[in-house]
C-alpha cells in the first residue's frame, strides 16, 4: 500500500505519541534496571512525561489544519469532528494524570509501566475516533480492550483487582466475539467493509419485508449489543459494578470517563450516517436500553454501600439519558448528547478527585475512603471539601441552576418534541427518585455526627487547584455554559 503525506498527516498525533511511548519504555527499562543508578523508581517522572506528551499532542491538533480526509486506503477518516473528539480525549487524559499522581504515591502503585499502558489505551481510543472501516474499528477496539484488562488487574497484591481483571477479561472476550460475529455477518451479506460504502448501499435498499434487510439488521443488532456492553448500558451492565469496585480507584476513573467518549462518538457516526436507513431498528434498541438503564441505575444505586459500586450504577443511569438522545436521531439530540458527555466528564472527574483526595489519617498511616458512611461529619472536618462534593452531587442529580440540570434539559426537550412523552416522564420521575440517594450522602456529610472525628489527611496543592477549577465549571456561570454550548453545537454540526 502506497503511503502518502496525507496519510502521515492524518495520524501525526498518534505517530508522535507512539514514538514518545516507545522512547519512554526504553528509558524506563534501561534506568529502572541500572545497578549504577541504584534501580530508581520512575513512576512519578514517567507520569509527568506522559502529561507533557499529551500537552504537545493537544498543541499538534490545535495547530493542524482541519478538513475531511480519508487516509490509509480509506481505513481512517480525519475531520473536524474527529479532531475535536481527540482534543476532548487528550484533555481528559491530562486531568486524569493529575488526578492519579497522589493516589499512586499513597497506594504504592509505583510501576512506570502503568502510565505507559494508560497512554497506549488512549492511542487506541484516538484510532477508534477515526475508524472508517470494519477492520480498523475492530482492531482499534481490541487494542484498547487488551490494555484495559491489564489495567484492571494491575494491582497484583490485591485479590479484588485480580478478580476484576479476570471478570473483565472473560466478559470482554464475549463482547468482542459478538462484535466480530456481527461484523462477519455484514461482510458476508454485502462484501463491504468501508462505512461510507454501507451508507451508499443501504440508501433506498431497506424494506420491511426484504430478507436481506432482516439479515443485515440482525448483524447490526449484534454489533450494537457489543457497543452497549462497552458503554455498560443495561441490560449489558453486569460487569461494570464488579470491575469498578475491584480495580484500583484511578483505573475506575479511567474506565468511567475515557472509553465512553470514543464509543459514543463511534456510535453517533455509525448510526446517524452509515446506518441511518435502519433507524426503525436502532431507534427501538436505544429506547429500550434507555428505559432499562435508567431503571437499573437508579434503583441499583440505592442498595450500594461502597463508593465505586455507587458510581458504577450512577454512570449506568447517565448512560440511559445519553441513549434517549441517541434514540431520537435528531440534530438537536446530537447536540444534547455531546453536551451531556462533556458535563458528565466534568462532574465525574470532580467526584473522583474528592474520592481520592479525602483520606483518613490513622497514625502512622492514612487510607482512602471506601464506603459511603466514611463521609460522616465531613462538614465538621473539611467544610470546603463537603461543599465541593455537594455541588457535584447536585449537578449529577440535575438540580438547577447547575450544569447537570441543563444537560438533562437538552436531552429531554428533543424527546418531547418527538412525542416520546412516556419516556420523558419516566426519565424525570427516575431523576427525582435519584435525588434521594444524593441527598442521603449530603445528610451523612452535614447532619450525621460521631463521637470521635477522624483526622483528614492534607490535600496536595495541585489537587486543590484542579478541584477548584472543576467546581467552578460545574456551577452555573453564563460564561461556562455559553462555551460548552458553543463547542457542543460545533461538534453536532460537524458530524
Amino acid at each position: 500500500m502506497f503511503i502518502s503525506i496525507y496519510d502521515i498527516f492524518s495520524l501525526f498525533t498518534e505517530i508522535y505519541a507512539l514514538l514518545c511511548i516507545t522512547m519512554l519504555l526504553i528509558y524506563g527499562v534501561l534506568h529502572s534496571t541500572s545497578f549504577y543508578l541504584g534501580y530508581p523508581i520512575l513512576y512519578y517522572n514517567t507520569a509527568l512525561l506522559c502529561f507533557q506528551i499529551s500537552i504537545f499532542s493537544i498543541l499538534i491538533l490545535l495547530y493542524s489544519s482541519t478538513f475531511t480526509l480519508f487516509s490509509w486506503n480509506q481505513l481512517l477518516i480525519f475531520s473536524s469532528f474527529t479532531s475535536d473528539i481527540k482534543l476532548i480525549l487528550l484533555f481528559s487524559f491530562c486531568l486524569w494524570i493529575l488526578l492519579s499522581l497522589s493516589y499512586a504515591i499513597n497506594e504504592k502503585l509505583i510501576s512506570f509501566e502503568y502510565w505507559i499502558l494508560a497512554f497506549l489505551a488512549v492511542v487506541g481510543m484516538l484510532l477508534i475516533a477515526q475508524a472508517c472501516d470494519l477492520l480498523s474499528m475492530y482492531l482499534a477496539i481490541e487494542f484498547q480492550s487488551l490494555v484495559f484488562y491489564v489495567l484492571a488487574s494491575f494491582k497484583r497484591t490485591s485479590e479484588f483487582s485480580t478478580e476484576a481483571g479476570l471478570k473483565y477479561f472473560i466478559l470482554g472476550v464475549f463482547s468482542s466475539a459478538l462484535l466480530l460475529f456481527g461484523l462477519s455477518i455484514l461482510y458476508t451479506l454485502t462484501g463491504l467493509t468501508n462505512f461510507y460504502d454501507y451508507s451508499k448501499l443501504f440508501t433506498g435498499l431497506v424494506s420491511f419485508s426484504d430478507v436481506l434487510s432482516y439479515a443485515i439488521a440482525s448483524g447490526f443488532t449484534i454489533i450494537s449489543i457489543s457497543f452497549l456492553f462497552k458503554l455498560s448500558a443495561a441490560p449489558f451492565h453486569i460487569w461494570s459494578p464488579d470491575v469498578y469496585d475491584g480495580a484500583p480507584t484511578i483505573t475506575t476513573a479511567f474506565f468511567s470517563i475515557m472509553p465512553k467518549i470514543t464509543i459514543l462518538s463511534l456510535f453517533l457516526r455509525f448510526c446517524l450516517i452509515y446506518f441511518h436507513d435502519f433507524f426503525y431498528l436502532w431507534h427501538n434498541i436505544f429506547l429500550f436500553c434507555a428505559y432499562v438503564s435508567i431503571l437499573f441505575g437508579t434503583f441499583g444505586a440505592f442498595q450500594q454501600k461502597k463508593w465505586k459500586r455507587f458510581i458504577a450504577y450512577s454512570s449506568i443511569s447517565h448512560i440511559g439519558f445519553i441513549l434517549i438522545g441517541l434514540g431520537t436521531g435528531e440534530l438537536e439530540s446530537i447536540f444534547g448528547v455531546l453536551l451531556y458527555v462533556m458535563i458528565y466528564i466534568i462532574f465525574m472527574l470532580g467526584i473522583f478527585f474528592i474520592l481520592i483526595s479525602y483520606r483518613h489519617f490513622n497514625f502512622p498511616n492514612h487510607q482512602q475512603i471506601r464506603y459511603l458512611k466514611d463521609l460522616v461529619s465531613l462538614y465538621d472536618t473539611n467544610y470546603v471539601l463537603a461543599l465541593s462534593l455537594t455541588l457535584f452531587l447536585f449537578s449529577m442529580a440535575g438540580i438547577p441552576p447547575l450544569l447537570g440540570f441543563f444537560s438533562k434539559i437538552f436531552i429531554l426537550l428533543p424527546s418531547i418534541q418527538n412525542r416520546m412523552y412516556s419516556l420523558s416522564i419516566f426519565a424525570v420521575l427516575m431523576s427525582c427518585i435519584s435525588c434521594f440517594y444524593y441527598i442521603r450522602l449530603i445528610k451523612i456529610m452535614y447532619f450525621d455526627k460521631v463521637r470521635n472525628l477522624s483526622v483528614v489527611y492534607p490535600i496536595s496543592t495541585y489537587s486543590s487547584l484542579i478541584l477548584s477549577l472543576l467546581v467552578f465549571l460545574s456551577t452555573f456561570l453564563f460564561l461556562d455554559l455559553e462555551l460548552v454550548l458553543l463547542f457542543s453545537a460545533r461538534l453536532a454540526l460537524m458530524i
